[in-house]
């Protein structure tokens, strides 16, 4: 399913609206830190079960307790209306 890449403008207001992440080139970033490392892996495995429902995967680091999640539509080559539901969607759900 391809997607059409967001104007400088709507990205602008998506990230104004999800201000915990961050413009990362043609991505937006979020880091989270937890406690330790089994609890950074129950993130990672459910940021993977809500990527998997949307079709839609994000790049994932791991650093021991640290997550850094960088969501971009390759297809697009940039931003879309998908990156940005996707980071809603893991805000409000985890």
């Amino acid at each position: 399913m391809s997607a059409t890449r967001l104007a400088e403008d709507a990205v602008v207001r998506e990230l104004a609206a999800l201000p915990a992440w961050a413009r990362d080139g043609d991505a937006i970033r979020r880091t989270w830190t937890f406690a330790d490392f089994r609890t950074a892996m129950i993130f990672v495995n459910g940021v993977a079960a809500l990527a998997e429902k949307a079709n839609h995967h994000p790049d994932m680091t791991i650093h021991y307790n640290e997550v850094t999640l960088r969501l971009w539509s390759h297809d697009a080559g940039g931003l879309t209306t998908r990156d940005f539901t996707l980071a809603r969607t893991i805000d409000a759900i985890l």
